[in-house]
């Protein structure tokens, strides 16, 4: 892919994810609004629980707007590696919130399982919170497909925590359904409770996402995809990949592995394979990737692995064709460290007498 259908793509996802956490605050903020007027027709403990956790819908999509904002802008002198990570303190930052509301909604749901009330305008109100609830619904399954699509933890983050708001709908109107029928009032409150505990649940999630993508966690999901990218156009002189690692910032994915080339290859071969195996993953990620590859000569260890029959170097037959997988190329090789390089020690260019 050339560098001009490079930007002009990621412009255009950029575009993309702008438009969906837009249209995820726009639609939260009514959303949220419609919550507060069932509340008020109903008095329901369970709808207020419902109606505080959309307060954080609003509060999270506004930082995610910014966060994506930020994480558009170009690598530049003093972030070489762009600005991306962004969105995993918005993921955590979501999900810090989440947990919050659940804190706030256990204060206002106990004490009404001891002291119950009657609910005014309980049927109008399961009503109007069933037709929020569908338009969320759609709302959350949009932002994660299209966050998975132009891979932004933002918007999946951002999509999951919409989907919570619709989990939370669902049990509030299957247990104020029952509330209708029973009479029993102080269901009410022990719904608003089971809410407060699902939604703290999912915050903790969240938060353990953000701390693994700021720690560069491995994502064998990531690793997985371009393991069998790699096996998928394997050629006969690509002896071994080995010290496979990627991770992701933003967008763009970051990968850095060894590659094992016959030792009869000269510089000018070895970098023609190098730029091939760039191109395939470049494209493979619509240009969103940054691939650094580390070319090592091949030793005797590696002869038991090697398809290349025509070499003239092999001292050992071949035994098996190995497999790029997660486990065979996240490893150091059958080489071991190879060849180690030991540190000389510094010269002392100071006159003696």
């Amino acid at each position: 892919m050339s560098d001009l259908a490079s930007i002009r793509s990621e412009k255009h996802q950029v575009r993309i994810r702008i438009t969906a956490v837009t249209m995820s605050l726009v639609v939260g903020a009514l959303l949220m609004a419609a919550k507060f007027h069932i509340y008020r027709i109903t008095q329901s403990t369970a709808i207020l629980s419902d109606a505080l956790e959309s307060i954080i819908n609003v509060v999270a999509s506004t930082f995610a707007l910014g966060s994506i904002l930020l994480a558009a802008i170009p690598p530049d002198k003093n972030h070489p590696y762009g600005h991306g990570k962004i969105e995993y303190f918005s993921a955590g930052f979501e999900g810090a919130l989440i947990m919050l509301a659940a804190v706030g909604i256990f204060k206002t749901g106990w004490p009404r399982i001891f002291e119950p009330a009657p609910l005014p305008n309980l049927q109008e109100g399961l009503w109007l919170l069933l037709g929020a609830s569908l338009v969320n619904l759609i709302l959350g399954l949009g932002l994660i497909r299209t966050g998975r699509k132009t891979r932004s933890l933002t918007l999946v983050a951002d999509g999951k925590h919409v989907l919570t708001d619709v989990y939370t709908s669902v049990g509030v109107i299957l247990g104020l359904f029952m509330v209708n029928l029973t009479g029993w009032f102080w269901m009410d409150g022990a719904v608003a409770c089971l809410v407060g505990i699902n939604i703290l649940y999912t915050g903790g999630v969240l938060l353990h996402q953000s701390f693994a993508g700021l720690m560069n966690a491995s994502d064998p999901g990531l690793l997985q995809e371009i393991c069998s990218l790699l096996d998928e156009n394997r050629k006969e002189t690509w002896i071994d990949v080995h010290q496979l690692r990627a991770w992701a910032s933003g967008n763009l994915i970051h990968i850095d592995f060894h590659l094992i080339l016959p030792r009869s290859f000269s510089l000018e071969d070895a970098h023609i394979e190098a730029k091939e195996l760039e191109n395939i993953l470049g494209c493979h990620f619509s240009g969103n990737a940054s691939v650094l590859i580390h070319l090592d000569p091949c030793i005797e260890t590696d002869c038991p692995v090697c398809s290349s029959y025509l070499c003239g170097e092999r001292v050992l037959p071949l035994e098996r064709k190995n497999t790029w997988t997660v486990e065979t190329t996240t490893t150091k090789g059958l080489g071991g460290d190879r060849q180690k390089i030991g540190c000389a020690p510094a010269l002392n260019n100071s006159l003696k007498p």
